[in-house]
């Protein structure tokens, strides 16, 4: 039975929000980035694929190639996050431990990241897959460290409420993204315009999304380094650090400079192979979305746009109550909710894939309940990464939080290196179209959720947060 500590033996923390807000900046430009990259990367790699051969006349072996490059992008970053989360654990500057990988990472993406579509525009793939590259590298030397800020500067038991925020100026990144991909669509630039070749295409109609997102990513990274003093805040909030080391939910205490206790391993293990699932699920059918729409509804690219958007409404409502939530009943409970949900969302669109014409292949709409899905989808999906995350952080002390960020980024990367040739393989076979989609991403939930009902080793901490104007406290 699962332990309370009331308000009083608790104590009151405070949540420093302008802070956090500002940290938050460091999301912003990283779900920014990847938005775009995700969004239009995989239908540049189509039909620079379906150019380079012709000879390929099955659109299914086209998909399987894209997920092959979207895999081995995911595989370096498995093999980045958790070195880049290491060595930022053990170095030391002037200007913190976190902030010079930063501020590397983000002129080198910067730079980098509007070739992309100059490449594609001139038919040159190997060009667009090599920026791809140089783009995932520094993209995880950045990201990483960027993450580690929040719990670097956060007590324990404020990480999922601090997480909320967090990810909220992160969706606002995706969200800008969004709205741009909108205005500027990908489906038009595909369209021949009266020629036989994309090289005569408008190429500032996929050339403006890139440019915005390197200049929005140098703009928060500025916001972060002028605001954001690593060592004078760590200080600063050294005491509360300790405090909230005494309020974690974990019913074994971490202890500092010895290793994890056999039941703190397992729980680890269960966290990140609950996390594996999930993101297999999530980014699976995030990855062929777009050419889901295009080339199995025969809708426009903006309704993907649009329906992402919808997502990231249930995800923004999401992340502003998931720590309330996981404040009252526990993040464990918290994360069971939200992969409940999620599994509801993809059981609909399974029922729904077969029953309404809408989602007929070549049906030329966007079926409208479809929205409906994602936005119960993004909702419930929320309600883990606000809590996972924190879980896992809670398992080591302040002196490895990079490394275990490692852990969790190395987790979700080992299932986006999968998942997009896993689902690219099941698309080749004849008896299935993209109407697999929503099957696979309720099995993979499933089994994440039943995998994260074992967890134990966790208690409910009701703990007492400043009220009112209190938790705006402006200290750097």
């Amino acid at each position: 039975m699962e332990n309370n500590l009331s308000q009083k033996e608790s104590g009151a923390l405070k949540l420093n929000i302008k802070r956090t807000i500002i940290i938050g900046f460091a999301f912003f430009g990283i779900l920014l980035l990847w938005q775009v990259y995700d969004s239009w990367c995989p239908t540049f790699l189509t039909e620079l694929f379906k150019d380079a051969f012709p000879n390929i006349t099955n659109e299914k072996e086209v998909q399987y190639l894209v997920g092959i490059i979207m895999a081995l992008d995911n595989l370096a970053a498995l093999i980045l996050l958790p070195i880049f989360g290491a060595l930022s654990d053990k170095t030391k500057t002037p200007i913190g431990k976190r902030m010079p990988y930063i501020l590397v990472g983000t002129l080198v993406c910067a730079v980098v990241f509007p070739f992309i579509p100059v490449f594609f525009h001139y038919h040159n793939i190997a060009g667009v897959i090599i920026m791809m590259l140089i783009i995932v590298i520094f993209m995880m030397m950045y990201r990483n460290p960027a993450v580690s800020l929040m719990p670097d500067m956060t007590p324990k038991p404020l990480r999922s409420k601090a997480n909320g925020i967090i990810n909220i100026m992160g969706y606002i990144g995706g969200a800008f993204a969004t709205v741009v991909g909108i205005v500027f669509v990908l489906s038009d630039y595909l369209g021949t315009n009266g020629t036989d070749s994309l090289a005569y295409n408008n190429i500032w109609v996929i050339e403006v999304p890139f440019l915005l997102a390197s200049v929005l990513m140098v703009v928060s990274c500025l916001v972060l380094f002028f605001n954001i003093k690593e060592n004078k805040i760590e200080a600063e909030v050294a005491e509360e650090m300790k405090r909230g080391e005494e309020l974690s939910e974990l019913t074994e205490k971490v202890v500092d400079d010895k290793p994890l206790t056999k039941t703190n391993k397992i729980m680890l293990i269960l966290i990140l192979a609950a996390e594996f699932f999930w993101f297999m699920s999530d980014n699976g059918i995030g990855t062929f979305m777009t050419n889901y729409t295009i080339y199995h509804l025969g809708a426009s690219s903006s309704s993907s746009m649009i329906n992402t958007i919808v997502g990231g409404v249930g995800s923004v409502i999401g992340f502003a109550i998931g720590g309330l939530i996981a404040g009252k009943i526990g993040r464990k409970w918290t994360i069971v909710g939200g992969l409940s949900l999620t599994l509801v969302s993809f059981v609909l669109w399974a029922i729904f894939n077969v029953t309404l014409p809408e989602f007929a292949e070549n049906s030329g709409v966007f079926p409208v309940f479809l929205y409906v899905v994602w936005f119960v989808k993004g909702f419930g999906m929320s309600l883990v990464h606000v809590n996972s995350y924190p879980m896992v952080v809670e398992l080591c002390n302040s002196k490895k939080i990079g490394k275990f960020t490692g852990y969790y980024y190395a987790a979700s990367m080992a299932a986006q290196t999968i998942t997009p040739v896993a689902l690219g393989s099941i698309l080749l076979v004849p008896t299935f179209d993209f109407g697999i989609l929503p099957i696979y991403a309720l099995i993979c939930t499933g089994v994440a959720l039943v995998i994260f009902i074992f967890i134990k080793n966790v208690k409910t901490v009701k703990t007492s947060f400043k009220k009112g104007l209190e938790t705006m406290d402006q200290g750097d």
